[in-house]
């Protein structure tokens, strides 16, 4: 066994880790990340999927809204992030919705042909024109300490805040909007990673929606050019360039503190900090610390990574660069959402896919190399919604649930889907719980708290105005466990970061 010692140690390489390691490292500290896996970047990875493929996909994470231009400039990151010309295409018997990412003409007259008049569109521009003054006043607070409630809900109108903040989504969906179709496309936003009813009176769903809507200012969401990965090259580079030492292949066991610092353990080394970050999920830390352990999160998206040697046509008509070229939705009407969430909460896989597709080479096809670059193949990415641990517990259950993508899909295509894949991986909660280390397969380690202070809290400490603390006072939260954790952002680890600085 060999003795350490050094000012910070973080448990676990993601991407937060790194942000974290870059802000202490550049402030003089001697910092540690210790990574179980071969490779930083947790779930921010590009990886050759397919055997004998030249392409490198977005295994797990793969569109970038939360990362704040703010933190890219601050770490001197050299990232392009492209935006998409479609953010959403909706198929339905007869037609589809498109969206586009800058709202023109083809999307009011898409709203027409699905409705009938203009009406549903003006509610739908009114609605986000009013989201958009919430995240105008949230998102600026991200990297700050946590701003008080009162201070967020004074900004916006009461009606907004109302319907975002204080009670259930799927009540202001169905009071804002008439058409079945249209509500489920504004709701699925409150879905991704969150297992939940629309009407959920703890207002977890909320609280997903709010993140998804608030990255700098717009909620747009961006591919990353170069694959995932590319960011967590970027953020690798920096650290190392700022001093980090980075040990992978390196398992951490257990968590000793008392008031002055803390001793970390593994196989081979014992390491004395004076801090310690966490990057892996709050249920994790507690078991190396020793703590009772919390509720186990379970994670709800059954995750399906598709090349094809070209894009299929589509019953519509419409050209299949522009409908894959955004958010793809497959069985998300809000009737279809809420059945799929009935069936999945009486531990029933859903009769039907419900989830989103979408295409990384229409915007960014630098992943793919070799004979690949050249010719009409394109990647084709799904989330699916609603599929949670419980009802995926084995293979047979993970082939049930492609089939049915498969069959969703199948359903708005003028061709079948299957001539046409070269490769197919999948990954349920289980499957991503074992590569990733992530307790129950939760993509946020757990559900997302709201981004500011409740009515009556007073933080004591640093790491409390943060939104990073534990009960250990030597030890903080650096990833998606913290209080504005969630998505590829490094606003935890940046905050974490800071709180230590501050201390």
């Amino acid at each position: 066994m060999s003795d350490e010692r050094t000012d910070v140690v973080i448990v676990g390489g993601g991407h937060n880790a790194l942000v974290a390691a870059t802000y202490l490292a550049r402030a003089g500290k001697s910092v540690v990340i210790l990574e179980r896996l071969g490779h930083v970047g947790g779930a921010a990875i590009s990886a050759p999927v397919f055997d004998g493929l030249d392409a490198r996909l977005s295994r797990y994470s793969y569109l970038v809204s939360l990362m704040p231009e703010q933190l890219v400039a601050d770490l001197g990151l050299n990232l392009e992030l492209r935006s998409r010309d479609t953010a959403s295409y909706t198929p339905y018997e007869g037609g589809g919705l498109l969206i586009e990412t800058a709202e023109g003409e083809a999307t009011r007259e898409s709203f027409r042909a699905l409705t009938g008049s203009d009406d549903e569109y003006a509610h739908w521009k009114s609605f986000y024109d009013e989201v958009a003054t919430v995240a105008a006043a949230v998102s600026p607070t991200l990297l700050s300490p946590l701003p008080h409630v009162g201070d967020m809900r004074d900004q916006v109108e009461m009606a907004i805040w109302t319907d975002l903040i204080e009670e259930p989504l799927g009540t202001a969906v169905e009071r804002r909007f008439s058409n079945d179709l249209v509500r489920g496309v504004v709701a699925t936003d409150a879905l991704i990673g969150t297992f939940a009813s629309l009407h959920d009176s703890t207002l977890i769903q909320n609280r997903c929606f709010l993140y998804h809507l608030i990255g700098n200012g717009t909620g747009e969401w961006r591919v990353p050019v170069g694959g995932m990965g590319a960011v967590t090259a970027e953020l690798e580079r920096a650290a190392n360039e700022a001093g980090v030492t980075i040990r992978t292949n390196c398992e951490v066991d257990g968590i000793v503190t008392d008031p002055d610092g803390v001793t970390v353990t593994g196989d081979g080394f014992v390491i004395d900090a004076e801090w310690l970050l966490s990057g892996v999920a709050p249920y994790i830390l507690a078991r190396l610390l020793g703590d009772p352990l919390p509720t186990k999160p379970s994670g709800s998206q059954f995750k399906i990574n598709l090349l094809v040697s070209r894009l299929p046509e589509l019953k519509s008509g419409i050209d299949p660069a522009i409908a894959f070229a955004g958010t793809f939705h497959l069985g998300e009407s809000m009737t279809e959402l809420e059945a799929a969430w009935e069936a999945a909460s009486a531990g029933q896989l859903p009769a039907a896919a419900a989830g989103e597709l979408y295409c990384h080479t229409l915007t960014d096809r630098s992943i793919l190399g070799g004979d690949l670059a050249g010719s009409d193949a394109q990647t084709l990415t799904y989330f699916g919604l609603h599929t949670p641990y419980e009802v995926l517990p084995d293979e047979a259950a993970a082939t049930r649930a492609y089939e049915q993508f498969l069959a969703a899909l199948n359903e708005h295509l003028a061709e079948p889907i299957e001539p046409l894949i070269l490769g197919v991986e999948h990954k349920t909660p289980a499957q991503i719980e074992d590569a990733l280390g992530m307790p129950g397969g939760h993509i946020f380690h757990g559900d997302l708290a709201w981004p500011w202070l409740e009515e009556g809290e007073k933080p004591r400490n640093p790491a409390e105005r943060w939104g990073v603390a534990t009960a250990h006072p030597r030890v903080l939260l650096c990833g998606s466990g913290a209080r504005r954790g969630g998505a590829v952002s490094g606003i935890g680890g940046h905050n974490a970061a800071h709180a230590i600085l501050e201390s």
